[in-house]
């Protein structure tokens, strides 16, 4: 037996899946996420009993701060009763010593992709996921960046427009993935404003006002890319996020950082430019990259002991 069950948490629904010591993911199912903390708790803690004989361990992805060391959240994103909640210690007290790892959702996404990933033999890179906000996780000399904090990564309050007031200011509002297509989707008076499907059916038909609301969109992600690449000099972004699955996001937010090192040409001639690729692992990420940073810690202990 060498499987473990990896959780990813997320505001809508709790993914989860057996995946095996190789990266193998061997099924993947989902359930709606409870809004309250007891019932969250128990329908948690249910999915874990289904499995326990068939595990070694339990990893997580989970919004908010994460301190990986001790498997506590603080803040919880989108799920604000997690906060404080240790995931160690309530896994354990029912589960006896079941080894267990916690990490923040886009920190996860970035180990997914240096694991089995494009950022694998790319030491210094990192990851960037689209989504609600802007996640993203930084890779130095193959290990990820937590921070003092336990905050590195967090792209979506980086500051990208000083004329704007309050939170319109962050990344995490101009550069969300989810408002973009509801932006073109009222634009476009399409039933259904959250329908991404529909919304890149328009762009590939080369809809003047879609476009040019994407390629705005794809722009300012090309400045985020810059902004981090001038302060970290990285060789590789994967870009993630569900909205990843589009071929066409990628290779836009490449032709738009070429166009704006047009643009800067002392940033082109002093920074060198990196690879800006579209991640592998999309909706599943979290899994993979969850369960990789458990197999580090567990690494880890053997060392230590």
């Amino acid at each position: 037996m060498r499987n473990y069950l990896s959780i990813d948490i997320g505001g809508t629904n709790l993914k989860y899946g057996l995946i095996d010591h190789s990266g193998n993911l061997l099924f993947k199912q989902q359930k709606a996420t409870p809004t309250e903390k007891d019932a969250f708790i128990k329908e948690f803690k249910e999915i874990i009993a289904a499995y326990q004989s068939k595990i070694l361990g339990v990893a997580i992805s989970v919004p908010g701060k994460v301190d990986s060391q001790k498997g506590i959240v603080y803040h919880g994103g989108s799920l604000p009763f997690l906060d404080q909640m240790n995931f160690q210690t309530l896994i354990q007290s029912d589960f006896g010593e079941l080894p267990v790892g916690v990490e923040n959702d886009g920190k996860a996404g970035a180990l997914a992709e240096l694991w089995l990933g494009v950022l694998q033999d790319q030491p210094n890179s990192a990851a960037i996921i689209l989504g609600t906000g802007v996640g993203g996780g930084i890779i130095i000399n193959n290990q990820l960046l937590p921070g003092s904090h336990f905050q590195a990564g967090e792209l979506s309050f980086m500051i990208n427009n000083y004329q704007l007031t309050g939170n319109d200011k962050l990344v995490g509002m101009s550069c969300s993935a989810v408002e973009m297509i509801e932006k073109i989707a009222t634009e476009l008076n399409l039933a259904d404003k959250k329908d991404g499907l529909a919304v890149f059916e328009q762009l590939s038909r080369q809809n003047p006002a879609a476009w040019k609301i994407f390629r705005a969109y794809c722009q300012r992600i090309a400045y985020l890319i810059l902004n981090v690449q001038s302060v970290v000099d990285l060789t590789t972004y994967a870009i993630g996020g569900g909205i990843s699955s589009q071929p066409l996001l990628v290779k836009t937010i490449n032709e738009e950082y070429d166009k704006m090192l047009l643009e800067l040409p002392l940033v082109k001639q002093t920074l060198v430019r990196p690879k800006i690729k579209r991640a592998k692992f999309e909706n599943s990420a979290n899994l993979y990259g969850a369960l990789y940073g458990l197999l580090q810690k567990l690494d880890q202990s053997a060392v230590a002991d």
